[in-house]
């Protein structure tokens, strides 16, 4: 089995028909493991997803084991001189935690949780980055207990409390969080390089050169470089390079100011895939080879050495590693609109009520020999926003019983999921060489029950 490089993915272009294209065909938005047989049966890493949702109920989250491991794999193969950090916010379970650092990336972690479930996992903790632009004292407490590599300082107030929470005769590893000045992302909610927002200390105004001098005062703290994040479903390589020379134009001022060159820069992640047929995407090799271009033209202007470089991949390494299984339960036509309502919704993926992304879902577990219909596929919850899918082709022939994948899924769908009108959050199921496992179990009724103390 093989899994495609990250580079050599294109845009899927085909048309979707009825039951869906191929999802094994060149530019496909499903894992490289995907296959297809007759009568619709759709596997992944060689198991049908409709054994899976047999098996183990749905709404269920498929993740190919391969998939995951083959992105960073091809991320090492563009970066080779950098360290790549794996953002745990897109996802992070145990298992997840373990195939990444088996694969050689360190992680990027944002609370006291993802920190403490990769440590125990068996993750070492020096090559674990903590971020958040509010720490809380129980986020840094267990960081700096479990002995996390660096903190990136978003705020002023953090330096003398980090100072103090490593204590006498410690020292800690510390970034600070550089705001750029530049706008960029998939949507305005995931901008986070722009002035005008709450991440990091700003250029204009000299924030960020004056954080960096309250740092460089405390004896507790060794800055280690500069971060970034410029935001999510970049597409662009040229943002990146902006934020590259203006970087490496505060590099140069602390040098000229303190006499300290920064060994490190963190440009963070971001990087945009596709979640539908011709979606721009970002690759890997391309922006490589233009960040290692603007460093070093950047670097030997200023007269200074090239820091090393970090990058923070999150989406790009798990979502499309992921396929997103659901049962139709309904089946409503509208005056001008088909609704197709399914089990799940925005407990388990609420990105389409707070982005408006849009999917590509697709009839799997028979074939429709039906023409296709316009629909928009909805969740079950008691919302209007909720909403999967609009205006996508599914057979007219659709009814309750049917099962929908949704391909593009491991990203930000279950680690921002909730229990919204109690509906438990869907497992987890690995699958690798014909084989599954589940990796996180369903929530039940009884696990929220459980939640609930007081009478």
């Amino acid at each position: 089995m093989t899994t495609l490089p990250l580079s050599t993915v294109p845009n899927d272009t085909a048309p979707v028909t009825p039951s869906g294209s191929d999802p094994a065909g060149p530019g496909s938005l499903w894992p490289a493991t995907t296959t297809e047989r007759p009568h619709g049966q759709v596997l992944v890493g060689g198991v049908a997803l409709s054994e899976i949702a047999e098996g183990h109920g749905t709404p269920v989250y498929v993740l190919d084991e391969a998939e995951v491991r083959g992105r960073c794999r091809a991320y090492r193969a563009a970066f080779p001189e950098a360290e790549i950090h794996y953002a745990a916010k897109a996802f992070l379970c145990r298992a997840l935690a373990h195939w990444v650092e088996e694969e050689g990336l360190g992680l990027d972690a944002c609370s006291a949780g993802e920190v403490e479930l990769a440590v125990t996992t068996g993750f070492p903790a020096d090559r674990i980055l903590l971020h958040g632009n509010a720490k809380s004292p129980r986020d840094l407490a267990i960081a700096l207990r479990l002995g996390v590599g660096r903190i990136v300082v978003d705020t002023p107030a953090e330096i003398a409390r980090i100072a103090a929470a490593v204590g006498s005769g410690g020292r800690q590893k510390v970034m600070v969080r550089v705001t750029p000045g530049i706008s960029a992302g998939g949507h305005r909610k995931i901008r986070t390089g722009s002035d005008d927002q709450k991440f990091g200390l700003s250029l204009r105004g000299g924030h960020a050169e004056h954080a960096i001098a309250r740092v460089l005062e405390q004896p507790r703290l060794e800055l280690t470089g500069l971060h970034c994040h410029l935001g999510s479903q970049i597409t662009d390589v040229g943002p990146y390079l902006v934020a590259v020379r203006r970087l490496v134009g505060l590099m140069a001022r602390v040098r000229d100011t303190h006499g300290i060159a920064l060994p490190e820069l963190d440009l963070g992640g971001g990087h945009g895939i596709a979640y539908r047929p011709g979606d721009p995407t970002l690759d890997p090799a391309r922006l490589a080879a233009g960040v290692r271009t603007a460093l070093a033209e950047s670097c030997a202007v200023a007269a200074l050495p090239v820091p090393r470089l970090i990058i923070e991949p999150g989406r790009a390494v798990v979502g499309p590693a992921g396929v997103a299984v659901y049962r139709v339960l309904a089946v409503k036509r509208t005056p001008g609109r088909t609704y197709v309502a399914v089990d799940g919704g925005m407990s388990d993926n609420p990105r389409p009520a707070l982005y408006g992304v849009r999917y590509a879902p697709r009839l799997i577990g028979r074939h429709s020999p039906a023409d296709a219909e316009c629909v928009t596929v909805v969740g079950r919850h008691c919302e209007a926003g909720d909403i999967l899918a609009d205006d996508v082709p599914l057979p007219a022939d659709t009814h309750p019983g049917d099962l929908l994948a949704v391909p593009v899924a491991g990203a930000y769908h279950l680690a921002m999921a909730s229990s919204y009108n109690l509906v438990g959050r869907p497992p987890v199921v690995a699958v690798l060489d014909g084989r599954s496992r589940v990796l996180v179990r369903r929530e039940t009724l009884e696990d929220l029950r459980a939640r609930d103390v007081g009478l």
